[in-house]
């Protein structure tokens, strides 16, 4: 499950929640001290530790920032953590941070571009990275399919591919696509992990991805698809803010295990 101080004391005072791994980003933890500095050792001392970034905007026109990236690398070996994934996505241009995850065009150039661009970041840090196939509400000057774009990223870097399950069921209702046909043309081989996460319908024809509500049936349907496609691999409970009491998040966790426990053996379990 997702690390977050709103919810810190379930995870290290009243072990309420006691998840195989915390995922959190590293720009809000990187050169952190104080009370909550130390609240992080703990997490890392007693949790494996996923890494999913904000900032690294794998799509941008601008040079990559070295100087995070260093900082990332040591953030990772100084938790010994597991995997590094960020957006499929930019979020910064002309050194002006968005604040938000903006579509990547869907063309030949822009795989070219991308490419380059993880394999610049992972001979820099020395790991594979995970790539997350992110929601989006407008494609812009594609040339190309969501899925082409997301198969050709991964074959020509040799990223893994982090599948966020609800991103695909908003995508999916806000492009007019079918979702297990989605699923099923990605690289399933190479998953590293799972996302799960509720959202939000503002309109009859709109899904804005909020990770604030809780998943729904539909979702849980594609997720119980997806996981009897694939080999064992974590999973992971986004939840952002918006928290529900802990007995609602862990009745979350225990649908996942239910579902992975069909198809997988029976040590993992969703996180």
């Amino acid at each position: 499950m997702g690390f977050r101080r709103d919810i810190a004391d379930a995870f290290l005072k009243t072990n309420e929640i006691n998840p195989d791994f915390v995922e959190v980003a590293p720009e809000n933890w990187i050169n952190m001290g104080g009370y909550w500095g130390a609240q992080f050792k703990e997490v890392s001392r007693r949790f494996p530790v996923f890494l999913h970034g904000l900032s690294l905007s794998i799509g941008s026109p601008d040079e990559l920032d070295f100087d995070f990236l260093r900082q990332v690398k040591n953030f990772i070996e100084e938790h010994d953590v597991r995997v590094y994934s960020e957006h499929l996505s930019f979020a910064k241009l002309d050194n002006a941070h968005l604040y938000d995850l903006l579509p990547i065009p869907f063309r030949d150039d822009s795989v070219k571009h991308v490419v380059d661009r993880i394999n610049q970041v992972q001979d820099f840090l020395g790991m594979p990275i995970a790539i997350e196939n992110v929601s989006y509400y407008t494609p812009v000057a594609a040339q190309m399919t969501e899925s082409e774009f997301i198969n050709q990223i991964v074959s020509q870097s040799g990223c893994s591919l982090l599948l966020d399950v609800n991103n695909v069921y908003v995508n999916a209702f806000n492009h007019h696509y079918d979702p297990y046909e989605f699923i099923s043309g990605m690289p399933l081989d190479r998953v590293a992990y799972l996302h799960m996460a509720g959202h939000e319908q503002v309109s009859p024809t709109l899904i804005v991805d909020t990770h604030g509500e809780a998943i729904i049936d539909p979702v849980y349907d594609l997720f119980d698809f997806t996981v009897a496609k694939l080999k064992s691999v974590p999973v992971l409970l986004e939840r952002d803010f918006n928290f529900p009491e802990i007995r609602m998040l862990n009745h979350e966790m225990n649908q996942l295990r239910s579902i992975v426990n069909k198809y997988w053996i029976k040590d993992v379990v969703p996180a």
